[in-house]
């Protein structure tokens, strides 16, 4: 999944001829705290609630200095993780996209990043969540699939997560069955660390019904 495929095309962009108030009012619309702003089809800034206020309502957006603020954008090839660690790592509710020449093709929303891992991430999928803790030196997808293959369980998906300070890992497993007694009992004997563990039907609901607020929210 590349950022071209996730552009939201309901969404305007800013020009440099528009206003402060303008700007303000826009971003109400869109339920956005972010809109690039353009010049003559170039991306030349990324336009916050905060940058409106430290000037004139009244004032052109070319008026403001964008040179002095970080600009965050993606090429349209970009792979989905990245985007999701420049938009966590900055807080952005939107990040435009714009070709190798710098030409603005749209922008990504943060709610179309998180329908997208609602729906990758087999939320919907009946099954177990498993999460693992080992040394980072002892990470390996591939011996901990094959200790579920021989136990006849299929790994649905999968999310490695670092623990803060310390050189471990946390690995979250969707799998595709509640009943994990043996394929738990045969990790433990390769000495994995099983940190939780929620197999049961009512945990499993819980999740379900998380994922169909998520959608609710996404107004999916």
């Amino acid at each position: 999944m590349t950022a071209r495929t996730l552009i939201a095309h309901d969404i305007p962009a800013l020009t440099v001829e528009q206003t402060g108030r303008e700007a303000f009012h826009m971003l109400n619309d869109y339920h956005v705290k972010h809109l690039p702003v353009l010049s003559e089809g170039k991306l030349v800034g990324l336009l916050s609630e905060e940058e409106i206020f430290n000037h004139k309502l009244s004032d052109p957006l070319g008026t403001h200095d964008f040179s002095v603020l970080p600009l965050f954008q993606v090429l349209e090839n970009e792979h989905v993780f990245e985007i999701i660690k420049i938009m966590g790592d900055h807080r952005l509710t939107v990040i435009p996209v714009v070709d190798k020449e710098g030409n603005y093709l749209g922008l990504v929303q943060q709610n179309d990043v998180l329908r997208y891992f609602a729906h990758t991430a087999s939320l919907t999928e009946h099954g177990a969540v498993l999460v693992l803790e080992m040394p980072l030196r002892d990470y390996a997808l591939s011996t901990i699939a094959r200790i579920f293959e021989e136990e006849h369980v299929r790994i649905l998906s999968a999310f490695v997560t670092s623990v803060p300070n310390v050189e471990k890992v946390e690995l979250t497993l969707k799998l595709d069955r509640h009943d994990l007694a043996r394929a738990i009992a045969s990790l433990e004997r390769h000495e994995f660390e099983i940190k939780e563990s929620y197999g049961e039907t009512d945990r499993t609901e819980l999740l379900r019904d998380r994922y169909d607020a998520l959608m609710h929210y996404l107004n999916v």
